[in-house]
């Protein structure tokens, strides 16, 4: 299993109806609201398998609203 998080630039106004519809992407596990350059946080967890820049751009970049994305490529979690 592979993390990513994908931060997302929102559509003036559409960061709640893309919040909502990544909730139904069964990869993304957490959407979190942000302040900065970006308006959402994704935590995704992939098979080993998937191709990540294929996932982001078929399942995140699709999503009604969304405007812009930035991916970050997880290497090891600390507890």
């Amino acid at each position: 299993m592979q993390t990513i998080f994908v931060m997302v630039k929102c559509e003036l106004g559409r960061a709640y109806d893309v919040a909502d519809d990544a909730c139904n992407v069964e990869q993304v596990s957490e959407v979190y609201s942000t302040s900065g350059q970006y308006d959402l946080l994704m935590k995704c967890y992939l098979d080993e398998k998937t191709d990540i820049g294929h996932f982001v751009t078929s399942k995140i970049q699709t999503l009604a609203g969304v405007k812009d994305t930035f991916t970050l490529i997880t290497f090891k979690a600390f507890s």
